[in-house]
């Protein structure tokens, strides 16, 4: 049973078609990695995926919940549904620990010491624990990054989705971002990432869609994909990204 299908996806802004016509079909514990050119439709698929963008066309269905029916909640739907941006959009005023919390407080309603108790966990599993009580300005982007990942890891999500969340950071801090996501793949958990993180994508993903102008052009197991690619757009991708 797919905990991610899309069918026939068309996405438009305006008089500009994004996404034509992209289907997939994702398992529980896939580690799908996405690799495209900028404006190939990537970021927007995520988007689509836990609702953020209306699509036009087709259907998006999450863990049997039809995302694109109107009658949805999507507040339910992201609770199923983790997302975590480039940017790390968490907020300067509140601690990490409250970062982290402020969702599961209002939808959950759960108690201050079971709060605090889920924030440590999610915390330990990034490798933060001791930075409960900072606020974000006291960390570096990394680290602010690991915390954005421990908030979604909060909700208990079936799937997670990683919108090129390390390509804002430099080589170093990268390295500690993909440790986590390598932990987080290895617990079983079903994600979905942006990236051109090759590396990444060859050692721990369990698949690759290359995207191309707003259409799926390959798709199928990480390696084989990456060592023998049967068009020539995503060689020269490949390449522009390995040199």
């Amino acid at each position: 049973m797919s905990i991610v299908e899309l069918k026939n996806v068309e996405k438009r802004f305006g008089p500009l078609t994004v996404l034509h016509d992209v289907s997939l079909d994702i398992q529980p514990g896939e580690i799908v990695s996405v690799l495209g050119r900028s404006g190939s439709g990537k970021s927007t698929m995520l988007r689509c995926i836990n609702g953020l963008e209306a699509i036009q066309n087709g259907s998006v269905v999450v863990d049997g919940i039809t995302v694109n029916d109107p009658k949805t909640d999507l507040r339910k739907l992201r609770q199923r549904v983790g997302m975590v941006f480039q940017s790390y959009n968490l907020f300067p005023h509140l601690t990490v620990g409250q970062n982290i919390t402020l969702a599961p407080k209002l939808v959950q309603g759960l108690p201050k010491d079971e709060l605090r108790t889920l924030a440590e966990e999610a915390l330990r599993r990034v490798g933060l624990e001791d930075k409960l009580d900072h606020l974000p300005r006291q960390l570096s982007g990394g680290q602010q990054q690991r915390v954005a990942i421990a908030r979604s890891l909060a909700m208990k999500p079936k799937v997670m989705l990683f919108d090129e969340v390390t390509s804002a950071l430099d080589p170093e801090l990268t390295g500690e971002v993909l440790k986590v996501l390598e932990d987080v793949a290895a617990a079983g958990m079903t994600m979905i990432l942006v990236t051109h993180e090759i590396g990444f994508a060859k050692r721990f993903g369990t698949r690759v869609v290359f995207m191309h102008k707003g259409k799926v052009w390959e798709d199928g197991p990480a390696k084989a994909v990456l060592s023998d690619p049967k068009t020539p757009e995503l060689s020269s991708f490949l390449s522009a990204v390995l040199h």
